[in-house]
């Protein structure tokens, strides 16, 4: 399938054409992010369609296309900026942070998150931890506007995550909260609720299953799975902001009429804990490119 992608793209190259400047400016933000990462994201997604059956990874031949010049390089990049800006009332960078490989160290970070942290005593995604070490770190108080900028924590976020790119998702479960909070993750996606009747599983227990015209990924096959969760990603024809894995869950539970589930719970921890334990021992796709 990806030789036919290819081919298709060979011959389709001029239509995609942009000015020179642009296409030199997407180039340098491209090759600085993959400078920093393992391997070609769209390498990755290659690789996944070479080794599995699956109508969900191969139903965008467009996207595979601009995979390479994938808009979200630029939100990696002013991500990297804010990360090592000096900010704050205390007026230091985020370099100190700990996101579970010790202090400063980013490579596969993400890949084993959401995890224990012993100095919060929960069970923390990537999102939480970040908003921590802006208050404990920087100075940040809670009512701080850069809290609020969700743009900015986004796209801190989406450099932290590509630094896991090609990197396996193996989410700890050495403390028992880690187990815990997966476990209720697993309750949360099988339980049927709401007006709808709707849980994840509906959508996302069998092969093949569409939502309009898109294909959807099913939750017990990790190849598949592991593009699903590869979260921050751009959405194409969506927005020009990178979403993140809370909005994908926020956007599912409202899609089902349930309640709203609230940012940086341990709801929502506990989901996205279940999801990265299923995609388990595959690659991170980071930054993707999602329909």
């Amino acid at each position: 399938m990806h030789k036919a992608i290819k081919s298709l793209w060979a011959g389709r190259k001029l239509l995609f054409a942009v000015p020179i400047a642009t296409l030199a400016l997407t180039s340098a933000a491209s090759a600085e992010c993959i400078h920093c990462t393992k391997e070609n994201p769209k390498d990755i997604l290659l690789k996944l369609i070479d080794e599995i059956d699956s109508a969900y990874l191969t139903q965008s031949p467009q996207n595979l296309m601009m995979m390479e010049d994938n808009p979200a390089y630029f939100v990696v990049d002013d991500g990297k900026f804010l990360f090592e800006e000096k900010r704050g009332p205390n007026n230091v960078s985020l370099e100190k942070c700990d996101f579970g490989k010790g202090p400063g160290v980013l490579d596969g970070a993400y890949a084993e998150m959401p995890r224990y942290f012993e100095d919060t005593g929960r069970v923390m995604d990537l999102e939480t931890r970040l908003v921590h070490c802006m208050k404990t770190i920087q100075g940040f108080s809670s009512d701080d506007p850069a809290l609020k900028n969700r743009s900015e924590i986004r796209a801190l976020m989406a450099y932290v995550a590509a630094r896991s790119n090609g990197y396996k998702w193996n989410p700890p479960m050495d403390h028992p909260l880690e187990k815990a909070m997966r476990d209720a993750g697993e309750v949360m996606f099988y339980r049927r609720s709401s007006v709808m009747d709707f849980s994840c599983a509906t959508c996302h227990t069998e092969t093949g299953k569409r939502i309009r015209a898109s294909v959807l990924p099913n939750v017990n096959r990790p190849k598949e799975w592991t593009k699903a969760v590869s979260w921050p990603a751009l959405r194409v024809g969506r927005s020009s902001n990178i979403r993140s894995p809370y909005q994908r869950v926020r956007g599912c539970y409202w899609q089902m009429r349930k309640g709203k589930i609230k940012r940086q719970s341990d709801a929502a921890i506990a989901i996205l804990s279940f999801w990265t334990d299923q995609a388990r021992g595959e690659p991170a796709i980071m930054p993707d490119l999602k329909r």
